[in-house]
C-alpha cells in the first residue's frame, strides 16, 4: 500500500469533525482536497472508511477501528521524528578517530587542540594504531573514522585525500650528501638504509619509489617508530627515506637533516569511513575540522 502521512492526518480530522468542510478548515485544506485525500486512502486500503450523506459523515466499522488506533501511532511517529531531529542537532558528544603513528604524532595534536578550542562540546578521542589496525577499527565501527596513508582502494571504505606529503632523504648532519640542497633517488643506490618496517603505511610506497628509480639501497635496520629511525641515522648506521610530515620540527634539531628527493614522490593522507554508514553530525564536524587543519600543512600554504 502507498498510503501517505497526509492522507492519515486528513482522515483523523474528518473522523473528529464528522464533516469534510470543518476538517478542511481545521487543517488548512479545501473541501475538494479533503475529499480527494479520503478517496485515495480508501482506494489504497480497498475498503470504505466513511459513509457520506448530505447531512453527515459517519465512520464505518473499519473507519472506527482505524480512528481508534491511529492517534497513538501518529503520536509515536511524531516523537520518533523529533528524537531523530534532535540527534541531528546535538552539539555535545564524543568522536573517536584512529590514525597511523606519524599522523597521530604530527597532524592530530593540532587537530585535537583546534577541536578543544572551537568545538568545546565535542570530545575528540584519538586511537594511535598501525595502519592495518586503523582500517580494522573503521570497518568494525569501533571508531567514527580513520586517518591513514592511501589504503589500497578498499571497496568498503569511502576516502577523502586531505594532504599530499612528499618523501625526503634523512641524513646525519655531517654527511657529505647533506651539503646538497636536494638529492636524486639514485643517490641512495647501494647505501645502507634504515627504514620503517612494513607495518607502516609508507613502507610499500618507499620500496616502490626506490625500485622505480634504480636505488637498490641495503636495508640494514627496519624499525617501527620514526624517532628510532632518526636516532639510528644520527648514529651513522645508515640513511633513510621518510615522509616530510614525520620530520622533527626545526625548533628541536635531532642531529639529522632532511633533503628533498627528486623527482618528487608523495604519499596521500586520507580520511576513511565505512562506505555504507553515514557519519554522525558530530563526526561530520570533526571530519571537516581535520580537513581544514590538514590544508594548513599543505606546501601550497607555506
Amino acid at each position: 500500500m502507498n498510503i501517505s502521512l497526509r492522507q492519515l492526518r486528513v482522515f483523523l480530522a474528518v473522523a473528529s469533525e464528522r464533516s469534510f468542510s470543518r476538517a478542511g478548515d481545521r487543517i488548512g485544506l479545501t473541501q475538494p482536497a479533503v475529499s480527494r485525500a479520503i478517496h485515495e486512502l480508501e482506494a489504497q486500503m480497498g475498503l470504505r472508511l466513511l459513509d457520506r450523506s448530505t447531512r453527515e459523515v459517519a465512520l464505518t466499522e473499519a473507519g472506527q477501528s482505524l480512528a481508534g488506533r491511529l492517534p497513538r501511532v501518529l503520536d509515536e511517529l511524531d516523537q520518533a521524528l523529533v528524537d531523530v531531529r534532535e540527534l541531528g542537532q546535538t552539539r555535545r558528544g564524543r568522536v573517536r578517530v584512529a590514525s597511523s603513528p606519524t599522523i597521530s604524532a604530527h597532524l592530530m595534536p593540532a587537530c585535537i587542540a583546534a577541536c578543544a578550542q572551537r568545538e568545546p562540546d565535542i570530545e575528540l578521542m584519538l586511537l594511535d594504531r598501525i595502519q592495518q589496525d586503523v582500517l580494522s577499527s573503521v570497518r568494525a565501527g569501533e571508531v567514527d573514522f580513520g586517518v591513514v596513508i592511501e589504503p589500497l582502494a578498499p571497496d568498503d571504505l569511502h576516502g577523502e585525500t586531505i594532504l599530499h606529503d612528499p618523501f625526503v632523504a634523512v641524513l646525519p648532519a655531517g654527511h657529505p650528501l647533506a651539503a646538497r640542497r636536494q638529492l636524486r633517488w639514485q643517490a641512495l643506490d647501494g647505501v645502507p638504509l634504515v627504514l620503517l618496517d612494513h607495518a607502516s603505511g609508507s613502507r610499500r610506497l618507499i620500496d616502490r619509489a626506490l625500485a622505480e628509480h634504480g636505488a637498490e639501497g641495503r636495508v640494514v635496520q627496519e624499525v617501527g617508530h620514526p624517532t628510532t629511525v632518526f636516532r639510528m641515522v644520527e648514529a651513522g648506521l645508515g640513511l633513510s627515506v621518510m615522509p616530510a610530515l614525520a620530520m622533527p620540527p626545526p625548533a628541536t634539531p635531532a642531529g639529522v637533516v632532511a633533503r628533498p628527493l627528486t623527482p618528487r614522490i608523495q604519499r596521500e593522507i586520507v580520511m576513511v569511513h565505512r562506505r555504507q554508514h553515514s557519519l554522525s553530525p558530530l563526526a561530520t564536524r570533526v571530519w571537516a575540522l581535520i580537513r581544514e587543519m590538514a590544508a594548513l600543512r599543505s606546501p601550497s600554504n607555506g
